[in-house]
């Protein structure tokens, strides 16, 4: 028999009978898995799915600066969560808009990358696209304080979330 280390569940009642909620190992799985001992109800706790865009014009990209934590005054890709349900080409152009107040159009999927939200948060499913300027004028909003252009050579230092790291870097090294 296989010894499994045993992990406190995030839940403690199930939200369905309101039995208690431990955490076991399932066979079929091959993990610990929370599950509710009245009803046997399993709960998978699946990555989050984001959505940024890389905004590219004239071999720059379009990065705003944080202002809510984690990553308070860092850089990042702008972007966010879906919403349940909603496509992310939708979620895109919302998240847009929201953040810069401009008008883009989806062009190509540039990657999909793996993260957390944050030290000890939940995990994320990023997904990014190349985008370009279709409408709006620039202006930061939601939750980005600035907007600024970056050449492909010199991208700031201090940039939120390894997944818009790597994003960029793939971006870095594709042909101009």
């Amino acid at each position: 028999m296989r010894k499994v280390k045993r992990t406190m569940p995030k839940y403690r009642f199930c939200p369905y009978c309101g039995g208690k909620i431990v955490s076991k190992y399932i066979e079929r799985d091959s993990r610990q898995r929370e599950t509710c001992v009245s009803c046997g109800r399993i709960f998978y706790h699946n990555s989050k799915p984001c959505v940024g865009a890389l905004v590219v014009d004239r071999g720059r990209v379009l990065l705003v600066r944080r202002t809510k934590k984690p990553f308070k005054g860092y850089w990042d890709i702008p972007g966010g969560f879906l919403e349940p349900g909603e496509h992310p080409e939708e979620g895109l152009v919302r998240e847009l808009k929201e953040e810069t107040r401009l008008d883009v159009r989806p062009r190509e999927i540039l990657g999909i990358f793996m993260d957390k939200y944050g030290s000890g948060g939940e995990y994320t499913l990023n997904i990014y696209y190349i985008a370009q300027v279709v409408g709006g004028e620039a202006r930061a909003c939601s939750d980005a304080g600035e907007l600024k252009w970056f050449d492909k050579k010199n991208l700031p230092k201090r940039i939120a979330f390894r997944n818009g790291r790597e994003a960029l870097k793939v971006w870095q090294q594709r042909d101009p």
